[in-house]
């Protein structure tokens, strides 16, 4: 571990007045000679800087042990020493509607810098609980399901066993979090409960699953979903848990996308090439969808200089594929294959037809730093709201593609299994249309 100024230079550091902020790093990270002041990584806004200027911002109010504010309403499950684990509420030390703070659907168009803002603005507490203690319950599990089933920002006071303290991480995984510290009391004003969360929270008949397709159908946000799952909310009352909030946002994801995945199969697939773009945060999204059955394939390309790439001269790659029938491993890029998932999946519903996905991602040097799966899930959402590029053919989508993505084509068909499909195998089909 090091401290603010071994990262931060000193000039920058006079300003922040910040050196009880700490530095966690997995790796020899370059920020250590850079110091934030010789641009070593080439982005145009130094990602530690950036962390540090708003942990500051949320530090300086913390005077004491003991913080009030209204929580948006917020919750988070550790997953390290899991099957004991730390769990408790997230509250600013600011009060008012802050229901923004933790709902990432409405973040894509926000700055970063106030995105960042937004989650070390939210004071984590800490309590360290066993994942079934949920089925008998305890007071300050029964006060966290109130505040994760509430439908508004809720007024919260924690009183903490130390002052809360500030990590900044350098890691493939460093999304921006708040200041924490063990709690050692908890206290709610009155709540207001999502009655649909309610009414679920009490039906302890309903399998897990079940619960969260009929939240989703009813029009409850995903991240909503997500944070009542990890805190042991939904199932049957013998098998309730807490789940880690990063693995409770890739069930959800996995459990919706698949549910709708079962009823576009049921659909007509389109009937031409259909080519989506949008770029965000020099980040570069795009979706071929091809006129055959589903399959998915999510690819990223991380470019030199970026948090998965700091030590290649070259673009390197990760991606996931399955097929009509589905994957029975976990991929190993993560739970962005899932939130990509979710998002193309309920794009086809809308459009009531089943097509190949292949969705792929172009990560630049300039992003200065990760901000968590819902980046992907929303930029996603947003990329399917796009009008796309109609083509009749594989070879003038091919021509498109060239033009929207920064990597060469042949690049991607090597990667792509969809694509690699297409290009070398041929099909049955093409046997017909010869003799015709």
């Amino acid at each position: 571990m090091s401290k603010l100024h071994d990262i931060i230079s000193e000039q920058i550091m006079n300003e922040l007045n910040a050196s009880s902020i700490s530095i966690k790093s997995k790796f020899s990270s370059i920020c250590i000679y850079c110091r934030g002041g010789k641009n070593l990584c080439g982005k145009a806004v130094c990602p530690i800087t950036l962390k540090a200027v708003s942990m500051v911002k949320v530090s300086k109010p913390i005077s004491s042990n003991y913080v009030s504010g209204s929580s948006p309403p917020s919750v988070f499950v550790g997953r390290y020493g899991y099957p004991k684990v730390a769990v408790g509420p997230m509250v600013p030390p600011v009060s008012g509607d802050t229901v923004i703070m933790d709902l990432p659907e409405q973040w894509i168009g926000t700055p970063l810098e106030q995105i960042i803002d937004y989650r070390y603005s939210l004071l984590r507490g800490k309590v360290n609980t066993k994942v079934t203690e949920v089925r008998t319950g305890n007071r300050f599990l029964d006060t966290l399901h109130e505040l994760a089933m509430s439908s508004r920002p809720v007024d919260s006071e924690v009183e903490f066993t130390k002052k809360p303290i500030g990590t900044i991480y350098l890691d493939d995984h460093s999304q921006p979090f708040g200041p924490s510290a063990p709690i050692k009391s908890f206290r709610l004003q009155s709540t207001r409960a999502e009655q649909s969360i309610e009414k679920l929270y009490y039906d302890t008949d309903m399998l897990a699953q079940e619960a969260i397709l009929e939240l989703y159908r009813s029009g409850i946000e995903v991240s909503r979903i997500q944070r009542a799952f990890s805190v042991g909310m939904f199932g049957l009352k013998r098998n309730r848990r807490l789940v880690p909030t990063r693995w409770s946002i890739t069930a959800v994801d996995s459990v919706i996308s698949s549910d709708i995945i079962n009823k576009i199969k049921g659909y007509e697939t389109i009937d031409k090439f259909l080519l989506y773009k949008h770029s965000y945060m020099n980040n570069v999204f795009a979706a071929l969808l091809l006129p055959e059955k589903w399959s998915y394939e999510w690819i990223e390309a991380w470019f030199p200089g970026t948090f998965w790439n700091q030590n290649f001269s070259e673009v390197d790659f990760g991606g996931d594929y399955e097929s009509y029938g589905g994957r029975k491993t976990y991929p190993s890029i993560g739970g962005c294959y899932f939130s990509a998932r979710l998002a193309t999946a309920e794009a086809l519903s809308s459009m009531c037809r089943q097509a190949t996905a292949l969705v792929l991602r172009e990560i630049h040097p300039e992003f200065p730093l990760p901000l968590g799966v819902w980046f992907v899930r929303e930029n996603v959402r947003r990329l399917f709201q796009q009008k796309p590029s109609v083509y009749e053919d594989l070879e003038q989508a091919f021509k498109g593609m060239s033009e929207s993505l920064t990597v060469p084509l042949i690049k991607w068909i090597q990667k792509s299994e969809i694509l690699k499909n297409r290009v070398f195998q041929r099909r049955l089909s093409d046997y017909f249309e010869d003799k015709n």
